[in-house]
């Protein structure tokens, strides 16, 4: 794994590439700390200086955070995802929850017509996720298996923009909806997903969308709590 190129320059340019392709790959996920820069010295067997340059590129392009006294976490999964993490950061909640009921309801149509056998039974599983961390109440898995349910969803659709496009916004989706939940999972909050997987399992497009879409009212109920 050690990168022996002379050039410092083109040396810090492999090590973005390689500390990117982790953070791509989903082998250091959204919101988790990354390896300490004397573990990435050791693991690449670079100078301390040119880990440093590197992390801090990828802290420009909005894909790392490092925290003082804390570590650095991987905050998006590409530079779109940065800058929309930057960009929306201060945007109004409701905004958010109006832009994710939209696509999310696109794609919920499109999941009921293209979905494969394979697909479904991911939904199934993650729905199952989804509902053991309610009945745990656990705040942060719960929000983790949320948000990776619905871009399951997005993914049955099979359209590759769409795709893209929300999990680009993942980040800015991710930061409001564990806003929202607070700090702890309120029985009245509950939102049953479970017919929005029958929908899609009969093929049922506008049946999905629709209850897709219904998510809107209860994301602005969520908003206006989180906007204080």
């Amino acid at each position: 794994m050690s990168l022996t190129v002379p050039r410092r320059s083109a040396l810090a340019d492999q090590v973005i590439t390689r500390l990117r392709r982790q953070i791509t790959s989903g082998d250091w996920p959204v919101g988790s700390r990354i390896p300490t820069e004397p573990e990435l010295v050791e693991q690449l067997g670079v100078a301390r200086n040119t880990v440093r340059e590197a992390i801090r590129a990828l802290a420009h392009n909005g894909l790392l955070d490092i925290r003082q006294g804390s570590g650095t976490y991987v905050v998006a999964t590409s530079e779109l995802a940065g800058v929309m993490h930057r960009r929306f950061a201060d945007a109004d909640p409701q905004d958010v929850a109006e832009v994710r009921s939209t696509l999310e309801a696109a794609a919920a149509r499109l999941a009921a017509r293209h979905r494969t056998a394979r697909e479904l039974g991911q939904l199934r599983t993650l729905l199952g996720r989804r509902e053991a961390a309610w009945a745990a109440g656990a705040v942060e898995q719960f929000v983790e298996a949320d948000a990776t349910f619905h871009m399951a969803v997005v993914k049955a659709s099979h359209n590759e923009v769409l795709t893209a496009l929300y999990a680009d916004l993942g980040t800015v989706v991710r930061t409001f909806l564990r806003g929202e939940v607070g700090d702890e999972l309120r029985p009245d909050d509950h939102v049953d997903h479970g017919r929005l997987v029958a929908a899609i399992e009969e093929q049922d497009a506008e049946g999905a969308a629709a209850e897709a879409g219904s998510y809107a009212l209860i994301c602005r109920r969520f908003a206006v709590r989180a906007g204080g």
